[in-house]
């Protein structure tokens, strides 16, 4: 079943049906103010920190979804009747509906007895504030007299500390009302240099800051009790639960419409006037702001460059395909949701609640491989913000905070594929660009003044990390878990008569080892070896790297095989993980895609063996699955993994951020129907029509799908802030469409479906512009017969970097 269609040529999702199987959402603000806004207008809104500044309150896991923090009614004056035209929280019945996710905006139009409403949420670029443009229309025959009444929850800014702390809470909400505006001013009175303010263009009727006041002492918002008199109150709210509730009275002929404008924002005083008289705002500070956004032309040219910033973003890389929805993914919705992405890694969404991740190194480093195209300055920033959370030992905080830029303590390091990521990133960063000189940057470790060192060094500690802690079969070392935060292979119990302590093993000793890292480890080094191939500011020659690359590699294809795939893992006794010789967990993804990605083995035919091997065992109509059989019973032996029920998340889902690997591996093989064919089966846009089993939205990524184990198999969760965007556009662009950045120029080396006959990608690419057409004319999966620039032929599959400012054709024959 479909809930709505994409709108290729506007850039947006259409939503026909409010109801969707969960809130689908969209994301406005893409630096310091963010805010998420679903289908029927939930969601909820921050400034800079998703748990310390956070505006809007929002209710994770409640019934009915996705209510409070936003709301906006019509009422009918005579009649009493009232709905929302974003369907919530009203909830009643619209005899039209439609709701437009666009790009950084989200348009929502419901209709009910003749009268219409619509509203779209944007934050103007480069201002702290959302903007809602509602538009009320009388579509009858005869006039009417109308109420818009909005609202919004306020969220006393550490989100939990509102969720948790009663006892202070309910004493301290504190706001202020002047002409058309509400300001929320608690924790004013304590810091003295942070307020929000809701503000209306048009003369109000009536103001409530008081929740119980506007809703009534037992009423919803689907029925306030505001809403059921037909009247606001005027409530002052002294502590309890303030609110932000505008009315104001439309009297429309027929065919008329009124547009009002509210604004949502945030301001914090600068810091020579932090200490303000206590409990008086500083108006001042955004009284200009408010009146020029109040404006309906100003938020007309906002909304312009919104527009247009989007529309340069997406013009670095466009394609065309015989395939649809491979064009709607990459030309759009990919490198959007990997926009969003890159800038909250993983930490607000409708399943991640902005309070305790913080952005992950991990996370983020990976983001950054499929933005360096789109915005190659903030994610070298980004690269660097991140090395300062490197230990001294070259491993790393596993997260950091975005408000303070502090490693979180609380978690540390220990999860031993963190460091690798950091040369991984740097290493496409270079390749993108051609700036080596990042390299030279100095940066500290753990945010600590006096201990910056090049980034260079960072990438050698790093290096230096993973060498210097193997395990008994020459591996690394697991540490806490790799990439699956799960697979908990260090973990005993604390109880003697139920360890696995034995007279030969100390259990306190981590001896656990990764195969996966051992993969990662010869993928990155190579990078870091065809690195110091451009550069001298490596600490050490190319050829010592790969001598590291290549010791390593060794150890994997000798401990790291199980004769039909790569293991994922020893424990802490040295016995394997994801082998024929388990019962449970014989063969995972994770290490055969990043191995094969490496290359490892590859001559003697170990990769094409590990991809049968996956295609035969976990390769499901949903996508590949992350392990198979799945875990039927917790065993403390693997940890976390095996909390999860069959089917689920770590166990034995298809998590998919981990099927690009193999879409890679494949490509890399040559096997273009294989790859493409995987692309397919996770792709968003090829599963709208089963939205009704996948359940999130059909244009962006989620984590994870439910494996064949699982009793809802197919169905999806965790969308949004997930690598699998990322990880996907990487494969799709650079490896099936095959045209991918290198230190010497643009690679083009497709691997795609043999019945396509031809494609194009416009590539922007250091300063040049390639306009690529790739023919297909023996019906090839992969290979090239020859490469042509501007009509000449070249002796090579590298475009080179001719950084002219010109356009340039380029025309490639597959054979």
């Amino acid at each position: 079943m479909k809930y709505g269609h994409f709108d290729d040529e506007a850039r947006e999702y259409v939503i026909t049906e409010p109801q969707t199987p969960r809130p689908w959402i969209n994301y406005i603000g893409r630096q310091d103010y963010v805010g998420m806004i679903s289908n029927t207008g939930g969601g909820y809104s921050f400034y800079q920190d998703p748990r310390y500044r956070r505006l809007i309150r929002y209710r994770y896991n409640n019934a009915p979804r996705n209510v409070g923090g936003r709301g906006l009614y019509v009422r009918d004056a005579e009649s009493g009747e009232y709905f929302s035209p974003t369907f919530q929280p009203a909830r009643e019945p619209l005899d039209d509906y439609e709701a437009r996710h666009g790009l950084g905006y989200t348009t929502i139009r419901g209709e009910k007895d003749d009268v219409a409403g619509e509203v779209t949420y944007f934050v103007p670029p480069g201002e702290d504030l959302e903007a809602w443009r509602v538009t009320v229309e009388n579509n009858s025959d005869e006039s009417r007299n109308l109420q818009l009444f909005s609202l919004v929850e306020f969220c006393l800014w550490d989100a939990v500390d509102d969720s948790s702390n009663y006892q202070r809470n309910y004493n301290t909400g504190e706001v202020e009302v002047e002409d058309s505006v509400i300001y929320q001013k608690t924790e004013y009175r304590e810091r003295r240099n942070h307020f929000a303010y809701f503000a209306c263009s048009a003369d109000i009727d009536g103001f409530d800051t008081q929740r119980d006041a506007f809703v009534g002492q037992y009423n919803g918002f689907d029925e306030p009790a505001v809403l059921e008199d037909g009247e606001a109150t005027d409530s002052i709210a002294h502590g309890w639960s303030p609110i932000g509730s505008h009315q104001v009275d439309v009297e429309l002929e027929p065919g008329e419409s009124e547009e009002v404008v509210f604004l949502l924002g945030y301001h914090e005083n600068p810091q020579d006037d932090k200490w303000a008289e206590p409990g008086v705002i500083n108006k001042e500070y955004v009284e200009e702001t408010i009146e020029e956004y109040l404006d309906p032309a100003a938020l007309d040219e906002s909304f312009t460059e919104l527009e247009e910033f989007w529309a340069d973003q997406l013009s670095a890389l466009q394609v065309e395909t015989p395939d649809p929805e491979t064009d709607r993914m990459v030309n759009t919705w990919n490198p959007y949701q990997n926009t969003v992405t890159m800038n909250l890694a993983r930490s607000a969404s409708l399943y991640e609640t902005g309070l305790t991740r913080g952005i992950g190194f991990r996370d983020s480093l990976q983001d950054q491989l499929a933005v360096l195209h789109q915005f190659p300055d903030r994610a070298r920033k980004r690269i660097l913000n991140l090395a300062k959370i490197q230990l001294k030992d070259g491993g790393a905080y596993h997260q950091y905070t975005p408000l303070t830029g502090e490693g979180n303590a609380d978690i540390g390091g220990g999860f031993n594929d963190d460091p690798m990521w950091l040369v991984m990133s740097t290493a496409a960063y270079v390749k993108e660009t051609g700036d080596t000189s990042i390299l030279a940057e100095e940066v500290v470790y753990e945010n600590e003044p006096g201990t910056e060192e090049p980034l260079a060094e960072h990438l050698q500690r790093a290096v230096e990390y993973v060498r210097e802690r193997r395990g008994p079969h020459d591996l690394p070392l697991i540490g806490h878990a790799d990439w699956n935060d799960c697979l908990n292979l260090n973990c005993f119990s604390e109880n003697p008569d139920e360890s696995f302590q034995t007279a030969e093993h100390d259990v306190e000793e981590e001896r656990a080892e990764s195969v996966f890292i051992g993969g990662q480890f010869v993928y990155a080094v190579e990078e870091l070896a065809e690195l110091a191939d451009q550069t001298d500011l490596l600490p050490e020659s190319a050829e010592e790297y790969q001598r590291y690359a290549d010791e390593m590699a060794d150890a994997v294809a000798d401990a790291g095989w199980d004769g039909a795939w790569f293991r994922r893992a020893y424990d802490h006794f040295e016995d394997p993980i994801g082998s024929s010789e388990n019962d449970e967990g014989q063969i995972f993804v994770e290490s055969n895609g990043m191995c094969g990605m490496a290359g490892i083995g590859r001559e003697d035919g170990k990769v094409q063996d590990a991809m049968d091997s996956v295609r035969e065992r976990l390769a499901t109509e949903h996508g590949i699955v992350l392990h198979q059989p799945a875990f039927t019973e917790y065993d403390e032996r693997y940890g976390e993994i095996t909390s999860y029920p069959p089917g689920y998340k770590e166990n034995g889902s298809v998590f998919c951020h981990t099927n690009p690997w193999i879409m890679i591996t494949e490509a890399k093989l040559g096997n273009g129907e294989r790859a493409f064919d995987y692309y397919k089966r996770i792709c968003p846009a090829a599963r709208e029509d089963i939205s009704d089993v996948h359940t999130t939205e059909p244009y962006v990524y989620a984590q994870t799908i439910a494996g064949p184990d699982a009793p809802t198999t197919g169905e999806a969760k965790n969308s949004w802030l997930t690598g699998t965007a990322a990880w996907n556009y990487v494969a799709i662009t650079q490896y099936i469409l095959g045209v991918r950045p290198d230190h010497d120029g643009l690679v083009v080396d497709p691997s795609i479906p043999a019945e396509w006959d031809e494609f194009s990608v416009h590539r922007e690419f250091r300063g040049a512009t390639y306009e690529i057409t790739v023919e297909n004319p023996d019906g090839v999966e992969s290979g090239v017969d020859r490469v042509e620039i501007d009509g000449d032929t070249i002796d090579s599959q590298t475009i080179p970097d001719l950084g002219d400012g010109e356009v340039h054709d380029v025309r490639v024959v597959m054979g």
